[in-house]
């Protein structure tokens, strides 16, 4: 029985899909006005290992996460620029699937885009209205009457009159309520801008993710996930005017992934320890940031540093070490592992167990290859099949083994030096088979002896 972490009560739950076998899950996606950076690959990630339990387990899932293709920091960006919103988001929406593709994300089954869906936002904010959840003072602006809804603050277990001290209307705007929120811009110049019943103008941001999400997965649904930065305000808004305008539960699940923090502290450009996903990709191998980034349990926060992408590239070494050299079959043998593997993804998608279970599986494999090739073959099977759940381990094993290697050392010269020293083992030759073995040394290539076969490494 697969149970999840419930943000809203803040309990494991015992997860039951609304409406039988099928399951619909919202995900907010990126803001396009710059590359992404680690943390949505975080988000990327953790929800794409959801999505691959999900569906491992036999339901029948409808993955959505959307794109905020129009809001103040892609205006201010593309105005920095000198070029339209939409040139902007375009290229950066390209940018961001080429950095999926090499993290091994999945695509969602739909991408909705906040401005194809002006009209459906018109349509709830007049719903609003008629409820008297939200009122347009007339300047070109909507907003939200935060007051007016009960549950506000049940997501993230803020109270309004706390919330209320200290907060302030600004001099643009026409609240009657410091912590009212806008669901649509009055026009302002040098801004793109769609018409509207209240006058030109475009989206608040949190009206965008309540209609996309119930366009495409129904009024209620089964999981709502993020980053846990996102918890206030955004989905507790999200929450606010998706409840009042249809008047039934909005998400039945609310799932928040951690924070990336580099080197113990919190990634900020101002301390001037902000990555892109494409910053770290040019240094170590994508599956090595996977990895680092399934490792952790997805709601806990991750330490980004030099010492952890070794461990994770350390930890991808001793599977593909023990993956090497034998035949790849189907999986075969090993249901203890696959038993052991599963509770821990059915307890709140508990990656760091599963990882301990796939070290074991290794250690068995590493016992059998010499005395059971085809037990070990099978069992590496498994590792793969595993593996393929956290995103990791499809790779040749050479492949990934000698990865960076280009550039650094001409392959065909060090297998040619590695047969050299057969040649000269075989012949007992011990002088030269030593001599061999400190020149690809100084080389930077580590030989690895197996019976039967000599492979190369890299060296860290």
């Amino acid at each position: 029985m697969l149970t999840i972490y419930n943000t809203l009560s803040k309990t494991k739950e015992a997860f039951k899909p609304l409406d039988g076998n099928k399951v619909r899950m919202y995900v907010c996606g990126m803001t396009v006005y710059d590359y992404c950076h680690l943390g949505h690959g975080r988000s990327m990630v953790a929800f794409d290992l959801v999505t691959r339990w999900l569906r491992k387990s036999g339901y029948d899932l409808t993955y959505v996460r959307n794109i905020t293709d129009i809001d103040d920091k892609i205006i201010n960006r593309a105005n920095e620029n000198g070029e339209s919103f939409d040139a902007l988001t375009a290229r950066m929406i390209d940018a961001m699937h080429e950095d999926e593709r090499r993290l091994n994300i999945l695509k969602p089954d739909l991408e909705p885009r906040a401005t194809d869906h002006i009209a459906g936002m018109h349509a709830m904010i007049q719903t609003l209205i008629d409820k008297g959840y939200a009122y347009a003072p007339g300047n070109g602006d909507v907003y939200y009457r935060v007051g007016k809804f009960v549950g506000y603050g049940k997501l993230s277990r803020k109270k309004i009159e706390d919330l209320r001290i200290g907060a302030r209307i600004e001099v643009d705007e026409a609240k009657q309520d410091p912590l009212d929120f806008v669901l649509w811009k009055g026009v302002k110049p040098g801004e793109p801008y769609w018409d509207s019943p209240w006058g030109p103008g475009r989206p608040g941001w949190h009206i965008e993710c309540s209609v996309m999400s119930t366009c495409c997965l129904g009024e209620s649904f089964d999981i709502h996930g993020g980053g846990s930065d996102l918890e206030f305000p955004h989905h507790e808004n999200e929450i606010a005017q998706s409840e009042a305008a249809t008047g039934k539960q909005y998400a039945n699940a609310w799932m928040h992934c951690g924070m990336i923090r580099i080197n113990g502290e919190k990634m900020s450009k101002s301390l001037n320890n902000f990555f892109t996903i494409r910053d770290v990709l040019e240094k170590y191998h994508p599956e090595v940031v996977r990895y680092l980034l399934v490792g952790s349990h997805y709601r806990s926060a991750i330490n980004y540093s030099e010492d952890s992408l070794r461990d994770a590239k350390g930890a991808l070494e001793r599977f593909y070490h023990a993956l090497r050299g034998l035949p790849r079959v189907a999986a075969q043998g090993g249901e203890a592992f696959v038993e052991r593997f599963s509770v821990a993804m059915n307890d709140d998608f508990g990656t760091p167990e599963a990882c301990a279970v796939l070290f074991d599986l290794v250690r068995e494999i590493n016992r059998l290859r010499d005395s059971d090739v085809d037990a070990a073959a099978g069992l590496a099977g498994r590792l793969r099949e595993l593996g393929d759940v956290l995103g990791v381990l499809q790779l040749d094993a050479d492949d990934f083994l000698r990865a960076g290697a280009e550039g650094k050392v001409d392959a065909a010269e060090v297998e040619a030096l590695i047969q050299a020293r057969l040649q000269a083992r075989a012949d007992k030759n011990w002088a030269e088979s030593d001599r061999i073995r400190d020149q690809l040394t100084a080389m930077g290539v580590v030989l690895e002896d197996s019976k039967g076969a000599t492979t190369w490494r890299l060296a860290d």
